[in-house]
């Protein structure tokens, strides 16, 4: 089940904080309760996907995307992640999860999500994101605009154009 008592409470409590920079980091403190876990007595990975989703409202909200999103009428839509687990997450662990916006090319905002245990990296996570409207990509130079930020994105490093080019080659859709 979605975490919505944990999404109302990020909501109340992220409006209260500073604003963030379209860049900065947006850090979000959580502890691993006993219905996020599977049955190997860790997170479940979909859990952390879900959870994931907290640490993008969070920023959006922090920001100013969210008022944006509001009121342009606009969506948020995952396009594409890649996730690599590297450090199991038990119950009653807290952890911090890490949320940025690294840039952006013509169609997609590129996010970077990690779940970090003291120096521990538990997972980290890549997602291609987009703003909608009308169920259609908004393009993200409108996003730039409406938000009131340089239309230039930061470069983005090569390991996320690499992985953005590699699944411009993946078909689709699939032949399953």
């Amino acid at each position: 089940m979605y975490p919505f008592a944990r999404l109302f409470a990020l909501t109340l409590a992220e409006k209260r904080k500073p604003r963030l920079g379209i860049l900065d980091t947006h850090h979000l403190g959580l502890t691993c309760l006993p219905w996020d876990i599977d049955g190997f007595f860790e997170m479940n990975n979909g859990r952390i996907l879900t959870l994931y989703d907290l640490g993008r409202f969070g920023l959006s909200i922090r920001t100013g995307l969210w008022d944006t999103l509001k009121r342009e009428r606009w969506g948020l839509v995952v396009a594409g992640s890649s996730v690599r687990y590297r450090a199991r997450i038990r119950p009653l662990q807290r952890f911090d999860l890490r949320t940025r916006l690294l840039g952006w090319d013509d169609k997609f905002f590129y996010i970077e999500q990690a779940m970090v245990r003291g120096e521990t990296v538990c997972n980290h996570a890549l997602l291609r994101t987009g703003v909608t409207e009308k169920g259609r990509l908004t393009n993200p130079l409108r996003v730039a605009d409406a938000l009131g930020i340089d239309r230039a994105s930061p470069a983005l490093p090569d390991w996320v154009l690499n992985w953005a080019e590699a699944d411009r080659t993946r078909p689709w859709p699939p032949e399953i």
